[in-house]
């Protein structure tokens, strides 16, 4: 299902939201309707947590169903819920600590920035079970706002250059298109979020960019 949302008045859904095939995160501060909608549009079940006390844990928190990368800002009572999701869990200590902004990862490869020492790329792969790829789109580092990903499609920047999406393709299994959200905006990863089973979207996005994220991420009848 794909839904047209603001979170906290805010268009940028995918900075409050990290979605996998199994779950979604959102924050403490998200409204019960909210996070309802949200659940239904994603198919998934959602788990209310902070990082560090924020909200914005789309930027925070990079996951799939194996595991979840998380900004080392945790505190001891967010490490302990953690704990309990049953997903393997780095506190990623990098000074680009940022996982959801700086990781884009599907069930079966993980894209991240390639500042990331060797031995963050390695805890990274273990953590989320797959192999990691260090790559750029539209020639930013920030690949988990620059795209988003899941099993049937990729969307990412519009300035992505012909090689850094077959970079993308080859990481992440899935074929990448380019495009936009929220009437414009080249960081999908800020104004979506989305699994197989749907998406939430930016309020501001336009006909046709729902039309793009459908085709891209495979939710056009038959894809």
């Amino acid at each position: 299902m794909l839904r047209l949302m603001e979170l906290q008045g805010n268009p940028n859904v995918g900075v409050y939201l990290r979605a996998t095939e199994k779950t979604v995160f959102f924050g403490e501060s998200t409204t019960k309707k909210e996070a309802v909608e949200v659940e239904e549009a994603l198919g998934v079940a959602g788990i209310r947590i902070s990082v560090g006390g924020s909200n914005v844990v789309g930027s925070l928190i990079a996951a799939n169903k194996y595991g979840a990368v998380v900004a080392d800002i945790l505190t001891r009572e967010e490490t302990k819920r953690f704990a309990k999701t049953g997903l393997k869990i780095y506190e990623l200590s990098e000074l680009l600590n940022a996982a959801g902004n700086n990781i884009l990862c599907t069930d079966v490869g993980a894209l991240v920035n390639p500042e990331y020492s060797d031995e963050a790329v390695k805890t990274i792969s273990t953590t989320l079970g797959v192999p990691v790829t260090r790559g750029t789109l539209g020639g930013i580092g920030t690949v988990g706002m620059a795209g988003v990903a899941t099993s049937r499609g990729v969307l990412v920047h519009p300035k992505a250059t012909g090689e850094e999406r077959e970079v993308a393709r080859r990481a992440l299994g899935a074929d990448v298109m380019l495009g936009t959200v929220n009437h414009g905006t080249a960081l999908i990863g800020a104004g979506l979020a989305a699994n197989s089973k749907g998406a939430v979207i930016g309020r501001g996005s336009t006909g046709i960019e729902l039309g793009r994220i459908e085709e891209a991420l495979g939710f056009l009848p038959g894809s």
